[in-house]
C-alpha cells in the first residue's frame, strides 16, 4: 500500500475488510430477520457486504506480483462490479414502478427477472475467473471456495425446505439462497486462509 492509503486512514489489511463484510452481513440478516427492513431493502442493502469483501479482495490482490494471473482478477472484479451495478439500478427501478401495485403482468415479470439475471452474471464471472486463471493454486482455492459456498447454500436450501415443510419456521423467499452462497464465499475465503495461508482471489 502506498503513503496515501495510510494517511487517508484506509484500511490495508484484507482481513480486516473481510471482517467488516461479515459484520455488515450479519447485521443486515439481524434487520431482515427482525423485519426492521423488508425483503427488497435487505437485498439492497446487502450490496454493502459485496463492496466490502470485493475490497478485501483487491486489497489482497495488490500485494501479490503481476502477471497473467491479475489480468483475470482484474476483468472478474470489472464484471463483478458491472453485474452488482445493474442489479442496484434494476432493484431501484422495480422498487419505484411496482410499489403502487398497477403495474402490467409483463412489467411484472420483466422487472422482476432483471435482478435475478444480474445475480446470475455474478455466477458466470465466478465461472469465467475459474476457466481464466492460469495459477492452478489459486484456482485450487477458487474451486474449493466456491464449493465450500454451494455445499452451504444447497444445505441451508434443502434444511429449510424440510423445516418449512413441518411448519417448524416461516416461509423465505427463494434468493434468500443466493445470498447464502456469497456469504459461503466468505466462509471458504476463511476456510482458504486457515487451511492454505491464502483466501484465494473471490
Amino acid at each position: 500500500m502506498t503513503e496515501i492509503d495510510k494517511e487517508r486512514g484506509v484500511p490495508r489489511s484484507s482481513s480486516k475488510w473481510g471482517v467488516m463484510a461479515a459484520v455488515a452481513f450479519i447485521g443486515v440478516i439481524g434487520l431482515a430477520v427482525t423485519d426492521a427492513v423488508d425483503g427488497t431493502i435487505a437485498l439492497i442493502l446487502m450490496l454493502v457486504p459485496a463492496a466490502l469483501f470485493f475490497q478485501a479482495i483487491r486489497t489482497k490482490g495488490r500485494t501479490e506480483a503481476c502477471g497473467p494471473t491479475r489480468g483475470a482478477r482484474r476483468r472478474y472484479m470489472r464484471r463483478v462490479a458491472l453485474f452488482s451495478s445493474a442489479y442496484l439500478v434494476v432493484i431501484a427501478i422495480q422498487v419505484s414502478w411496482l410499489s403502487d401495485g398497477e403495474a402490467g403482468m409483463a412489467l411484472r415479470v420483466g422487472l422482476s427477472v432483471l435482478p435475478g439475471l444480474a445475480i446470475l452474471g455474478v455466477f458466470w464471472a465466478i465461472g469465467r475467473l475459474i476457466v481464466e486463471e492460469q495459477d492452478e493454486f489459486i484456482r485450487m482455492l477458487i474451486i474449493r471456495q466456491t464449493l465450500i459456498a454451494t455445499g452451504l447454500a444447497l444445505g441451508f436450501a434443502t434444511l429449510w425446505g424440510f423445516l418449512e415443510a413441518g411448519d417448524a419456521v416461516p416461509h423465505i423467499d427463494a434468493y434468500w439462497f443466493a445470498v447464502t452462497f456469497f456469504f459461503g464465499q466468505l466462509i471458504g475465503a476463511i476456510s482458504n486462509k486457515i487451511s492454505y495461508g491464502s483466501w484465494g482471489s473471490l
